[in-house]
């Protein structure tokens, strides 16, 4: 028996989203509830994969079902494709299992020929209908199927509607369409070298064909790898019988969701048009109406679509994005999907949904997309300072946040400025497009002249937690010039603006920002999630700052204080480092280390306080001395001058430091063992601290010692050794003793594989990723970004493995170490403190290998404490 491809929309369901992608899932469930859906079929992801399989081909298999489910459609719609009498015409759009809004390409109109055309006027006895569909059709298909850019057509187009005297689209006569299509034509055959397709079944073929090559094209590329959407994954081809809302004023095409995507209120939102399609709505082309004003327009409709509305929140159990047309006064449901929203409102709407009994806290946990928490972490304007911008003017508040920037006028100078060095750019634009999608990521904030609430630009910004100001109506941009005016003013690249996404304002110039407070549903939010979860959530702090802040965001404490930031934190600092390296003998080094010994103990103790108790692990020096050494002649003379060297003997010793693979050399416990009076130092620091710190009365501390690049169990033994001694030498002298404990980092593979010896010395195990990571790999993590584009390209790799752990060699190695080295201590304490602590995806691959706690960046904290809660939610530990 044959492997099935195709599916009818009455053959799926919600359930089958793997296999038909959410659209084509979501399509069939609308139908299966007795919803208003016009008819059609999927063709499944798994044919997109046979698709690549093949070369980029459709099989005579997967094609011939594609022709059985359109005689079907044919039989039960009353139409025929091709046929001029009666004509079926179907919509062609993308649906992968993921939601990837703008990223896939859709055609509509499809069926339609010079002969149908003609048909279709004289049925609807509509000629400007017919040609208006036309013209959509032959631009659609030639952009999106034979990548002609768009802006050919649309120049004669816009011709057209110069030489009729008329601005809106929709304002353009019958013959000036006409004349439209014609020179379409005319410009296509000009540009390819053959006529537009004529055969309906050919235009079918080519657009499935378009729609599973358009998984492969950068911009799906980018979408996937911000979102960690697997390439494997393949998207499914939706073929829909059409309906219009083009053909007059009794006609519509909207989009909606059930709450406010910006807020979460619950209200009905979105925006309409009439007399238009689909595209219309969303592309900006014109401004759009607010779904409250259709209740005028046609109340019979709109309280059907708030009844369906309804229903489709009531049956999926969250809020939900829905694309509708109405034909001549009757309404269709073409998508509906769980919506994209903020994060401020995915938190309002989750919380809701519980209170109203749709959904449990373990379900409810699962609505917020962890990374979103990213947005209400993030700078907002000061208030005094706002008090003083000046506005420019005000539009469409599409998605909150505060963003402020030069101004640049296409997505590719925003990347070269931000490569640069400019790390604040403001993209402006007429609307944004798919193709924008990689400037649209680095920049603070997107500023649109037309669009609505549910354009391009809005979805996108509120997805990645981006402001975004829509509308503008009041800005004219000239991106060929490189400037905007508004209101008599003109801004030209390079101008600071500055953004409030939360209110639509545009101010002029540079507006400082503060940090975003955190309260009410979001307390209340990460409340649930910290009862759910098994996992602790610890921070990467280096100053008592950094502990406070994390400490506020949730950290329940430090899992590393990098030591050796602590050195470049002022003059004096860096100075005595420095005459550390260039000691001549252990008297002068020691000599060196007691200068900074106070300076390390202050830090620690502030570190402690913030920490009010919980624990804090502190990384002993890990980074190879050349990174301390002076530079300048004259930083080199100040040197040579306090430690009584010659400069000539100072830059010898700076020479003699330098390495050929630095990050492989002298560094982590390696110096040591070499200068054990590092050690000696550093664990002076941490004790006394501990004792001042407990001395105070109000907190108990127990430190943990953290020694790293270990790779052998004696180079552990040797450390601890000096670690053990000096803090019993402190202990004599203080005449107190404290717990503490010496563990190490996992970051050495050897170290991995070995981890059962080391486990015999070490009393906890901290995987440092970041080094496990570029060592497994043998990649340089500093260069590896030189040629990792390459592998995305050529589907290498999919995911940067310094942003998302390796689970499948990285975390085999990390698996094997905390099973070993629980069997040889059970008690091990085991966690990790490389940047992929923050990582959904890794917190998650964490909880699953029975890690006790993960560590991060104090913004990333509250993001791990919800991926913890969630992986708990997925696989259940005591």
């Amino acid at each position: 028996m044959s492997k099935k491809y195709v599916y009818l929309f009455t053959e799926g369901n919600a359930n089958m989203r793997e296999l038909l992608g959410g659209k084509g899932a979501n399509l069939a469930e609308m139908t299966n509830i007795g919803l208003p859906v016009p008819k059609g079929f999927t063709v499944s992801t798994e044919a997109c994969t046979q698709y690549y399989e093949d070369g980029r081909q459709i099989n005579d298999e997967i094609m011939g079902q594609v022709k059985e489910a359109l005689k079907t459609l044919e039989q039960r719609t009353g139409k025929q494709f091709g046929n001029p009498e009666n004509p079926l015409l179907v919509s062609v759009r993308s649906g992968a299992r993921a939601s990837m809004p703008g990223m896939m390409d859709t055609i509509l109109n499809l069926g339609l020929n010079s002969v149908v055309v003609e048909g279709l006027a004289k049925l609807t006895n509509n000629p400007r209908f017919a040609y208006d569909a036309y013209r959509r059709f032959i631009q659609m298909f030639s952009d999106v199927v034979m990548e002609i850019p768009k802006s050919n057509f649309e120049a004669i187009f816009d011709a057209n509607k110069e030489a009729e005297g008329v601005k809106q689209d929709f304002e353009l006569s019958a013959e000036g369409l006409k004349k439209t299509v014609k020179e379409y034509k005319v410009k296509y055959r000009e540009l390819k070298g053959e006529d537009f397709p004529e055969e309906p079944s050919v235009q079918l073929y080519e657009a499935i064909k378009a729609v599973f090559r358009s998984w492969d094209n950068p911009r799906a590329n980018v979408y996937r790898r911000m979102n960690e959407i697997p390439y494997s994954w393949g998207t499914a081809v939706n073929v829909q019988e059409m309906v219009f809302g083009n053909m007059g004023e009794t006609s519509g095409t909207g989009v909606a969701f059930t709450r406010n995507p910006a807020t979460g209120e619950k209200a009905l939102f979105g925006e309409y048009l009439f007399n238009a399609q689909g595209e219309d709505v969303v592309a900006g082309i014109r401004t759009p109406k607010p779904i409250s004003e259709l209740e005028k327009d046609n109340p019979a409709v709109y309280k059907q679509f708030v009844e369906v509305a309804n229903k489709l929140e009531q049956h999926y159990r969250d809020m939900q994005d829905m694309e509708f047309t109405i034909e001549n006064g009757k309404l269709f449901m073409l998508q509906t999907r769980n919506g994209k929203r903020t994060a401020a409102a995915a938190i309002k709407i989750a919380i809701a949904l519980v209170k109203e009994g749709l959904l449990t806290k373990e379900e409810a946990i699962m609505k917020v997309e962890p990374n979103q928490l990213n947005s209400l972490l993030h700078p907002q304007f000061k208030a005094d300072e706002l008090k003083k911008g000046v506005v420019i003017t005000t539009a469409l508040a599409a998605s909150p946040g505060a963003g402020t920037g030069k101004v640049v006028f296409t997505a590719e100078r925003a990347k070269e400025l931000v490569a640069a060095g400019e790390k604040k750019v403001i993209l402006v634009r007429a609307e944004t497009s798919p193709e924008d999608i990689e400037g649209m990521v680095v920049s603070q904030g997107i500023l649109t002249e037309r669009g609505g609430m549910t354009s391009h630009a809005a979805v996108v910004a509120r997805g990645m937690g981006a402001c975004c100001v829509a509308g503008a109506s009041e800005i004219s941009v000239n991106a060929e010039e490189k400037y905007f005016t508004c209101n008599g003013k003109k801004y030209s690249e390079g101008d600071w603006i500055s953004l409030d996404g939360s209110t639509g304002k545009v101010y002029d110039g540079q507006i400082n920002t503060e940090p975003a407070s955190i309260s009410g549903d979001f307390a209340v939010f990460m409340g649930w999630a910290d009862e759910i979860r098994k996992l602790h959530v610890r921070t990467n702090a280096d100053t008592p700052a950094d502990a406070k802040r994390a400490f506020e965001f949730g950290a329940e404490g430090v899992g590393l204080v990098r030591t050796e930031h602590m050195f470049f934190n002022g003059a004096e600092r860096i100075k005595a480092i420095r005459e550390m390296i260039v000691a001549t003998s252990v008297e002068k080094r020691k000599e060196a280390l007691a200068k900074l010994l106070p300076m390390q103990r202050g830090d620690f103790e502030g570190i402690y306080r913030a920490m009010e108790g919980r624990p804090v692990v502190i990384r002993y020096l890990d980074p190879p001395l050349h990174e301390f050494v002076p530079h300048t002649a004259a930083e080199i003379k100040e040197i040579a001058e306090d430690t009584g060297l010659t400069p000539e003997q100072v830059q010898e010793t700076c020479d003699s430091l330098k390495e050929f693979n630095p990050m492989l050399g002298h560094r982590g416990c390696r110096l040591s063992i070499t200068y054990p009076e590092i050690a000696e130092m550093q664990t002076r620091a941490v004790i006394e601290a501990a004792i001042n710190v407990t001395r105070e009365g109000k907190i108990k501390v127990n430190p943990e010692i953290m020694i790293p690049l270990v790779g052998d169990i004696k180079e552990l033994k040797y450390v601890k050794k000096v670690v053990v001694e000096t803090a019993e030498k402190v202990f004599a002298e203080q005449g107190i003793t404290l717990p503490y404990e010496v563990g190490t980092m996992i970051e050495v593979p050897r170290a991995a594989l070995l981890a059962d010896e080391i486990a015999q010395e070490a009393e906890f195990f901290s995987f440092g990723t970041n080094d496990l990571t570029q060592m497994t790999f043998g990649f340089s993590r500093d260069d590896a970004g030189k040629f990792l584009e390459d592998y995305y390209a050529k589907k290498v790799f999919e995911q940067d493995p310094f942003q998302h752990l390796d689970q499948h060699g990285v975390g085999k190695l990390m698996k094997h170490a905390v099973e070993a080295g629980r069997a040889t201590r059970p008690t091990l304490s085991c966690g990790i403190c490389g940047e992929h602590g923050g990582d959904p995806a890794s917190v998650e691959f964490c909880h699953n290998i029975g890690l006790n706690y993960v560590s991060c960046s104090p913004f990333r904290v509250p993001i791990a404490r919800l991926a913890a809660a969630q992986a708990q939610v997925k696989n259940p530990r005591k």
